[in-house]
């Protein structure tokens, strides 16, 4: 019997490369290549509603999403992609499982105190993030959970809540789902050495103009050392990101050009962006041609999503009945 593997995106913007090289690709290479895992992949476009209350940005940045995951190669007869939006049982489950996890556990969540600590606005969706997010998992038990290090609370959150759910009713309800993350990928550097964020913006967006890209890789923090001097390939943003995309020997010889001096800042920069465009020209292209074509992006997502509604009607009936709640 196949386990089950879950993962999303916020629809707040456009797959920067951190969420391409953390969980598009990884995610990717399970939906498509294992036989043990079956695949939901969702756009978590109420999550979203967190940050924006624009619907039309919403709309659109589903559609930029969506078209990413399909340019990436995702096979959509291998996995259920889908707007979280359309299944409506996620948010019923959210409500039982607010009513079984503490309140004060909640108040140690990552996303809750980093806006406390900034003063930002806090709406209830803030808080109760951690809690749909485990809505989401625990709905279809997904045993395995591609995230990039900042939700690997929201994961532990998760197996936490499945955990004491099960030992309050009496009975297996919820799986415990696991985190998986690659250690390459699993925090990727921003513009400005920072975890890469839409939040920050200072990501590198491959689905922009090729001058937008060129701007944000010319824009990479660097240190002050002149053309001349030698320099550490091994604490340098550039490098590190050229390493995750370049062939071995390229990146050897970028290494040594910066272990012997002569070699500049702005040539590597340079070497990174004509690096991204030819590993991502196809994905690229893909991308440019969907987007154009959202009666097909409303096809496929109005497809998975009904085939995820049936899953989740089903599954939110037998933990109704366990709650002694009449089935729908």
């Amino acid at each position: 019997m196949n386990k089950n593997m879950l993962t999303g995106i916020q629809s707040t913007g456009i797959p920067h490369l951190g969420n391409i090289l953390g969980v598009i690709i990884p995610s990717i290479n399970i939906a498509n290549n294992s036989s043990k895992y079956f695949s939901y992949i969702f756009i978590a476009d109420l999550h979203s509603l967190i940050e924006m209350k624009n619907l039309e940005t919403i709309r659109y940045n589903t559609y930029q999403i969506t078209a990413a995951w399909l340019a990436f190669g995702l096979n959509t007869e291998k996995s259920l992609l889908y707007r979280q939006s359309d299944v409506s049982e996620v948010t019923e489950l959210a409500w039982y499982l607010n009513c079984f996890f503490p309140y004060q556990r909640l108040t140690l969540a990552h996303s809750f105190k980093k806006k406390m600590k900034n003063n930002e606005k806090i709406n209830v969706g803030v808080f109760s993030y951690p809690i749909l997010m485990a809505a989401d998992i625990l709905l279809y038990n997904a045993e395995i959970i591609p995230v990039g290090k900042d939700q690997l609370q929201h994961v532990e959150i998760a197996r936490y809540i499945a955990n004491r759910f099960n030992k309050k009713i009496g009975k297996k309800i919820f799986v415990l789902p696991e985190a998986f993350l690659k250690k390459e990928t699993m925090s990727i550097p921003g513009t400005d050495g920072k975890k890469m964020s839409k939040s920050k913006r200072n990501w590198i967006d491959i689905f922009s103009s090729d001058e937008i890209l060129k701007k944000q890789i010319m824009s990479i923090h660097t240190d002050n050392k002149s053309l001349n001097e030698k320099k550490n390939p091994d604490k340098n943003y550039i490098m590190y990101l050229y390493k995750l995309l370049a062939p071995i020997d390229r990146v050897e010889e970028m290494r040594k050009k910066y272990l012997k001096g002569g070699y500049g800042y702005l040539e590597a920069k340079i070497a990174l962006y004509e690096c991204i465009i030819q590993k991502f020209s196809v994905e690229r292209k893909i991308f440019f041609s969907l987007i154009k074509k959202k009666y097909l992006l409303d096809r496929i997502l109005d497809l998975g999503a009904k085939k995820a509604k049936n899953i989740a009607f089903k599954r939110l009936n037998n933990i109704r009945k366990t709650l002694k709640f009449n089935p729908l």
